[in-house]
C-alpha cells in the first residue's frame, strides 16, 4: 500500500493483515488451553496456562496448523495440518512439550480430517476418529496415537466418520447438500441408514450428528422436516425420531454434546450470519440461551470446567478471531487470546502496526430482491464520506459458505481508500435454509449469476454506487462467480479480481482432487451426464465478452481448484489484449496461509481496484 506512517498517522489506514487465534481446546483438568494463532507468521500451536495467564509457543515443529484437540488423558494434541505442495490436509499428533510428533493420517496423494463427537475427534478410550481419502475412496479409521494401530471401520466413496460411542460408529454418506447418516458396528458390520425425519413426510438430509455416550441415541442436525435445520434425536433401538429444538428465525449451525451426554451446546445461525448459542438439557429438554456473546459470530463451542464454563472462538467486523470463555453462572466473558482493547495489531510485514477500531467501517445488512423476486441480502461497508462511492462487490466461496460480519483486512483496506464494499449472499449460500442453499444446483446456476447483477441493480438504485465505477471480486466459487459476472454482464463492471476461481467446469473436474470432484456433482453437475450444463455455465466459453481489467490470483500448489484454471484465463486475456495481471503464490494451496502472502495479496488487490476505479490514493 503506502510507506510506513508516522506515529500520529498510524490509525488512518488499515494493516493489510491482522493476526487472529482460533480452535481453543482445554486439557481435561482445564489448567492449560491450547489454541492456534498466526501471530508468528503462519498458523501454529500456542498453549496458555490458565493459572498464570501466560501464552507461549512451545516450539512444536508444525506450522500451517488448522485445528487442534486435546486427548482425553491430556497426553496428546491432535493437529489438522495443511500439507505442503497441495490442498490436502494431514492429521498429526504431538505431546504438548513437542515430543512424539508423528503423522497419523494423510500424506502423499491423500487427504485426512478428524471426526467430531463430544471429545472433538477422540474416542473415550483415546483413539482418533479419522477419515482418509485417497483417489475416490474414503476410509473411516480409528487410529492409536502411540502405536499407530489402525482399525478400518468402512470404506467407499463419499463417506466420513463422525463419531464413535457405545460400540457404534456414526457415518455420513453422500455428496454436498445431499448427505445422510448411518450407524454400524465397529467392524463395519450391520450398517443401517438413519432416518432423521420426525413426520416421515419429507426425505431426511443430515450432515452432522453425534452419539450419546452409550450409543443409544443419535443427535442430528437435520433438514428432514424443516427448511431451517433443527435438532432431532433418534432412538437407535427402534428408529423413533423426535424433534428437540428448532427456531423459526435461525437454522441450527452446529451441535456439540457434552462428554457426559447430559447437555447439548446448540449454535444457531441467525438471518444475516450472526450467531446465538443455547444449552439444551437433554433430560428435561429445557433450553437456555447464553448471552451476551462476546462477539456476533462464534464457533468451536465446547463446555469445560465440569460444565461451568463455555469456551468458543468469537469474532466480528472490528475484531479478528479470538478465543473466549463465558462463565455460565455469571455470564461474564473473558478473552483468552485477544486484548479486546479497541486496537488491532497488524501482522508482521503489514504497512501499519495498529488500527483503532473506531476507524473501521461497521457493516450494514441490506436486503434486496433478485431479478426473479427471490429475497437476497448482503453486508455493506461504507467509507467515512458522503456517497455514492466507487464500489467493489465481493462474492464468497462455497457456494455453500456465507458472507458474515467478521473482520476482513481487504474490505477495510478498500474502505480506507474511499471504496465501498458490498458482500452479498446470493442463492446457494448457507444460513438461509435448505431451499435457498440448493437453489443454484446444476441447471439452476444462472440464478446465482443473475443475483450478481441484481446486487449491482440495488447498489445503483439505492444511491450507494457510482455507475461505471463498480468492480467485482471473489475467491474460489466466488472467483468462478466473478468470472461469470464479468462475462455475462460485462457492461456492469470496470474491474475484476479473480482469486482461485474455476474458469471451465469440465477441466476443473479433470484436474481437481478425486474426492472433491465426486462430492461436487450435486452442485455443478456430473461430467458423465451433464456436460452440456457444465459447458453452458463455464465462463471460459464467454471469455471473449470480458473487457474489465482483471487481476488473477492463485496458489501454485492448489489442487482443489488447480492453477490450470487461472492459466486458461490469463492466456485468453493475453490473446485478446485485455489488461490483466497474474499473481501466483509458490508454496500456497487453496488458502493463503503465510502472512507475508496475505499482505502481498491485499496490497496488490487494493492497488488494482484503486487504479481501475479511478480512486485518488490516501496521501501521507
Amino acid at each position: 500500500m503506502n510507506p510506513q506512517p508516522t506515529e500520529d498517522q498510524s490509525s488512518e489506514l488499515v494493516p493489510e493483515d491482522v493476526y487472529g487465534s482460533w480452535s481453543p481446546t482445554p486439557d481435561p483438568d482445564g489448567t492449560r488451553i491450547a489454541f492456534i494463532s498466526d501471530r508468528g507468521g503462519a498458523p501454529a500451536i500456542w498453549i496458555k496456562d490458565s493459572q498464570t495467564g501466560r501464552a507461549v509457543n512451545p516450539g512444536i515443529s508444525l506450522d500451517r496448523v488448522l485445528s487442534i484437540s486435546w486427548s482425553p488423558d491430556a497426553v496428546w494434541l491432535a493437529c489438522l495440518v495443511a500439507g505442503a505442495g497441495s490442498s490436502r490436509d494431514e492429521v498429526w499428533v504431538v505431546r504438548p512439550d513437542g515430543s512424539g510428533l508423528r503423522l497419523i493420517s494423510g500424506g502423499p496423494g491423500a487427504t485426512a480430517w478428524l471426526g467430531a463427537g463430544s471429545r472433538h475427534g477422540w474416542t473415550p478410550d483415546g483413539r482418533l476418529m479419522v477419515t482418509e481419502s485417497l483417489g475416490g475412496v474414503a476410509s473411516a479409521v480409528l487410529v492409536s496415537p502411540l502405536a499407530g494401530e489402525r482399525t478400518v471401520i468402512a470404506s467407499g466413496p463419499l463417506i466420513s466418520l463422525l463419531d464413535v460411542a457405545g460400540g457404534r460408529a456414526l457415518l455420513r454418506r453422500g455428496p454436498r447438500s445431499y448427505r445422510t447418516l448411518a450407524v454400524c458396528d465397529l467392524d463395519g458390520s450391520d450398517e443401517r441408514p438413519v432416518d432423521t425425519s420426525v413426520t416421515g413426510e419429507r426425505g431426511g438430509f443430515a450432515d452432522q450428528g453425534c452419539l450419546s455416550p452409550d450409543g443409544r441415541y443419535l443427535y442430528a442436525r437435520s433438514e428432514a422436516d424443516h427448511d431451517l435445520a433443527a435438532l432431532v434425536r433418534v432412538d437407535l433401538r427402534d428408529g423413533a425420531a423426535g424433534l428437540l429444538a428448532r427456531r423459526e428465525d435461525a437454522e441450527l449451525q452446529r451441535v456439540t454434546l457434552a462428554p457426559d451426554g447430559t447437555t447439548a451446546v446448540l449454535l444457531w445461525n441467525e438471518f444475516g450470519g450472526t450467531n446465538a448459542v443455547s444449552l439444551l438439557d437433554l433430560g428435561s429438554r429445557h433450553e437456555d440461551e447464553i448471552g451476551p456473546l462476546p462477539r456476533d459470530v462464534v464457533d468451536d463451542c465446547q463446555l469445560f470446567a465440569g460444565g461451568k464454563s463455555l469456551m468458543l472462538t468469537a469474532e466480528d467486523w472490528s475484531d479478528p478471531r479470538g478465543a473466549w470463555t463465558i462463565d455460565l453462572a455469571t455470564g461474564a466473558t473473558l478473552p483468552l487470546t485477544s486484548r479486546a482493547d479497541g486496537e488491532l495489531r497488524g501482522s508482521r510485514g503489514s504497512s501499519y502496526a495498529t488500527v483503532d477500531t473506531a476507524d473501521l467501517s461497521r457493516p450494514v445488512l441490506r436486503r434486496f430482491p433478485a431479478r426473479d423476486g427471490l429475497g437476497l441480502s448482503g453486508w455493506l461497508y461504507r467509507p467515512d464520506s458522503s456517497g455514492p462511492w466507487p464500489t467493489m462487490v465481493h462474492l464468497h466461496g462455497g457456494p455453500e459458505s456465507q458472507e458474515r460480519p467478521v473482520y476482513n483486512s481487504l474490505f477495510q483496506s478498500l474502505v480506507s481508500e474511499g471504496i465501498a464494499v458490498f458482500a452479498p449472499n446470493v442463492r446457494g449460500s448457507s444460513g438461509y435454509g435448505r431451499t435457498f442453499e440448493t437453489a443454484d444446483d446444476v441447471g439452476r446456476r444462472l440464478g446465482s449469476i443473475e443475483d450478481v447483477a441484481a446486487a449491482v441493480d440495488h447498489l445503483v438504485t439505492s444511491g450507494v454506487s457510482v455507475p461505471g465505477r463498480i468492480g467485482l471480486m471473489g475467491r474460489s466459487y466466488g472467483g468462478y462467480l466473478t468470472l461469470a459476472g464479468l462475462t455475462w454482464f460485462p457492461d456492469l463492471f470496470s474491474v475484476g479480481i479473480d482469486v482461485c476461481g474455476m474458469a471451465d467446469l469440465e477441466t476443473f473436474y479433470e484436474h481437481t482432487e478425486p474426492w472433491i470432484a465426486t462430492a461436487a456433482v450435486s452442485k455443478y453437475g456430473d461430467p458423465a451426464t451433464d456436460s452440456t450444463v457444465l459447458r453452458e455455465f463455464s465462463p471460459i466459453h464467454r471469455i471473449g465478452r470480458l473487457t474489465a481489467p482483471l487481476l488473477v490470483v492463485h496458489g501454485a500448489d492448489d489442487t482443489n481448484v488447480p492453477v490450470e484454471e487461472a492459466g486458461q484465463v490469463v492466456s485468453a486475456l493475453a490473446e485478446q489484449g485485455v489488461p490483466h495481471r497474474f499473481l501466483k503464490f509458490p508454496g500456497e494451496g487453496h488458502d493463503l496461509l503465510d502472512t507475508k502472502n496475505r499482505v502481498t495479496f491485499v496490497r496488490t488487490a487494493v492497488d488494482w481496484a484503486c487504479e481501475h476505479l479511478r480512486v485518488t490514493r490516501s496521501a501521507l
